[in-house]
């Protein structure tokens, strides 16, 4: 540590607050409602390795601490020379950035600011943008099996030069959108961003020095890895293991396994990943080039933060993390994996730290949230021979319930910070109507403390021609689990038309056409509750009731809570309290998955990947699908909703394991 502690405090706080102006540039500039309300986009400082030292605290979206912008930088250099001031480097490939882009609609911006000839911080910034071209509008879709599909790949290039923007990359950006004027609103609003950093760092050069601002640069995420340290140092030592799964690839109707065992030791952390799937031929592996990646990492960071908050927010608080995440896995695919809705899966990894961490820190950690991000878009014609494509809702759940306190209702940020569009700015640009948007009932999950409760949006298709894409839907089979003795929330679900006649209740969607007239509604998870349901508070029960979150007939049934008149029948509650069978097992995973681990138990699915993951990559996908597919095959109708019997579970494990030994 060069800087002396007080000087690095008020650094730490001016450089934050840079990121802070750089990201609110970008929201009052920027063109497209993925900007302007659900604020998916983020600003930050790197210093000379390409790490951040400098990240917002309440703006935009607060995962991505740890993306690495050097290889980004030096694959720019090695083919056009070293940056010059004016220059700005755009890239949106997860292969070719090393993971700094995730999936191809996040546009990334890197900008060297100089002082005196001297690269003193780079400024990055990112957006979620309309459309990058590729098989759908808005260019994600569940069932592209390649990159190729996902749209335009921009290698790391320089947008910029010298101030002026590139004429030939302008018109390769145009030329492959459905929406090229809402992306360069957008571009230049990243660009503003940019441009306002500039100037904030100047002023900072100005007042401590050029060396001064370089060393916080270095010594401020020095201060984060050092605290994170401690707090790793001071949870138990040893190692837990967790599994959860993804309710299937999308393009089949088999799960996918995401596994870790989890090591803590001598203030660090390893993430082990072995025994998660190969990736699958879906867009939803997660690129992380095998490193800390912040997708991989997210729960660390949170919890860090949250048990020492004067932690600087910056790349440091993943220095104590540790990951092994075999090539070839769903964690981290080879190219030309599709990786649109990576999210998907990187919110179950959230969950698998969660539970893992909880394993150490029961008290600490909250059960499973609600599982699901679900970005809800509407293509129509635009009535000019192209597609207005705009997102209605980021529709999420709620977080689970935790010692001591109930969950969120509707609310989860658990590896994002977006926030819901207004119903009348969704209406102004797109030929729909609000019909409801509340949170849903008898979703959140039983418990001492209640999970948070999902959200219910229904909305009235008004335009002829329209579709509805809706990326990232899970957890319609396996649940939000419980944790403590609480409850699983409930599962979710899309419905069309509901109670109509021509009502249609579907899974996964790609592209959903929709005539004029239909009601399209979206009932999100709730999350896991905590602690035994009969251990709660009746009159919190209550409540819930009167609010209209739990049903008078789940108070009953859930809680042992009788509530006759608007009030609680204190006997009869007691009664039915006696009379009920209290909560058994640290973690609730719903009728679903216990279906599942009574045939393919853990160890079973450690040994079966592990063979998967011996064989060539282009086989793998094709050899596991014929193997769980002829296990499956022995089971009943319906399963894993419906239990298998012991005889059937038993022949379903005999022909996995006789596909293993055939390779």
């Amino acid at each position: 540590m060069q800087l002396d502690p007080v000087t690095l405090e008020i650094l730490n706080n001016k450089v934050a607050a840079i990121t802070e102006e750089m990201c609110l540039t970008l929201q009052r500039t920027g063109r497209t409602l993925y900007v302007k309300e659900t604020a998916d986009f983020a600003c930050a400082l790197a210093g000379a390795d390409g790490r951040f030292f400098a990240y917002p605290r309440s703006i935009g979206v607060s995962g991505f601490v740890g993306l690495e912008c050097a290889p980004t930088i030096a694959a720019v250099e090695a083919m056009t020379g070293p940056l010059q001031p004016g220059d700005v480097i755009l890239t949106n490939d997860p292969y070719l950035s090393k993971g700094l882009a995730t999936h191809l609609p996040d546009l990334h911006m890197i900008e060297p600011y100089f002082h005196e000839g001297r690269i003193v911080a780079w400024g990055w910034c990112f957006v979620h943008c309309s459309d990058v071209g590729g098989r759908v509008p808005s260019s994600i879709s569940p069932m592209n099996t390649e990159i190729f599909q996902e749209g335009l790949r921009i290698p790391p290039v320089r947008l910029m030069r010298g101030g002026e923007m590139v004429p030939e990359v302008r018109a390769f950006l145009d030329a492959n959108s459905r929406t090229p004027e809402a992306n360069m609103g957008d571009i230049r609003a990243m660009l503003a961003a940019l441009a306002a950093g500039r100037r904030r760092v100047e002023q900072v050069v100005a007042q401590h020095g050029a060396d001064v601002v370089v060393q916080a640069s270095v010594d401020l995420v020095a201060l984060a890895g050092k605290k994170a340290r401690a707090v790793i140092a001071s949870m138990p030592e040893g190692e837990y293991s967790f599994s959860d799964y993804l309710d299937d690839d999308a393009v089949s109707d088999l799960p996918v396994r995401l596994a870790l065992k989890m090591t803590l030791k001598d203030g660090g952390v390893c993430l082990d990943f072995t025994g998660s799937d190969p990736q699958v031929q879906a867009a939803m592996n997660i690129p992380s080039h095998g490193r800390p990646h912040s997708w991989l990492t997210l729960r660390v960071l949170a919890l860090v933060s949250t048990l020492d908050p004067s932690v600087p927010l910056n790349a440091g608080l993943l220095d104590p993390v540790s990951i092994i995440a075999p090539e070839g896995t769903i964690v981290n695919p080879l190219m030309p994996a599709a990786t649109g809705v990576r999210h998907a899966a990187a919110v179950r990894v959230n969950d698998l730290l969660n539970g893992a961490f909880g394993l150490a820190l029961p008290e600490a950690l909250p059960a499973a949230s609600s599982g699901t991000i679900i970005p809800v878009v509407v293509t129509e014609p635009d009535g000019r021979g192209g597609r207005n494509v705009q997102v209605v809702e980021p529709m999420i759940g709620g977080t689970g319930g935790r010692f001591g306190h109930d969950g969120v209702d509707g609310r989860d940020s658990g590896i994002s910070n977006l926030a819901n569009n207004p119903a009348e700015t969704v209406e102004a640009e797109l030929g729909v109507t609000f019909l409801s948007y509340a949170l849903r009932p008898d979703s959140g999950g039983a418990g001492q403390w209640r999970g948070g409760a999902g959200m219910a949006l229904s909305f009235r298709i008004d335009r002829e021609g329209s579709f509805v894409l809706a990326r990232g839907m899970e957890r319609l089979k396996f649940r939000p689990w419980g944790r403590e003795g609480g409850r699983p929330g409930a599962p979710a679900a899309l419905i069309v038309n509901e109670g109509r006649a021509d009502e249609r209740r579907l899974g996964k969607i790609d592209m959903l056409p929709v005539k004029r007239g239909d009601i399209v509604t979206f009932l999100t998870p709730g999350a896991g509750g905590y602690g035994d349901p009969l251990a709660r508070d009746p009159e919190a029960v209550l409540r819930d009731v009167a609010a209209g979150l739990v049903s008078p007939e789940a108070a009953l049934g859930d809680y042992g809570v009788v509530i006759r008149e608007g009030a609680v029948d204190a006997a009869a509650t007691a009664a039915a309290r006696a009379a009920a069978r209290p909560s058994e097992g640290r973690i609730d995973f719903g009728p679903e998955r216990r279906h599942w681990d009574a045939v393919f138990p853990a160890d079973l699915m450690d040994r079966f990947n592990a063979a998967l993951l011996s064989l060539p990559s282009g086989t793998r996908s094709s050899r596991r699908s014929r193997a769980l597919r002829a296990a499956l095959s022995l089971l009943p109708e319906g399963f894993p909703q419906v239990a298998a019997s012991a005889g059937h579970a038993q022949a379903a494990r005999a022909a996995l394991e006789e596909e293993m030994a055939h390779g």
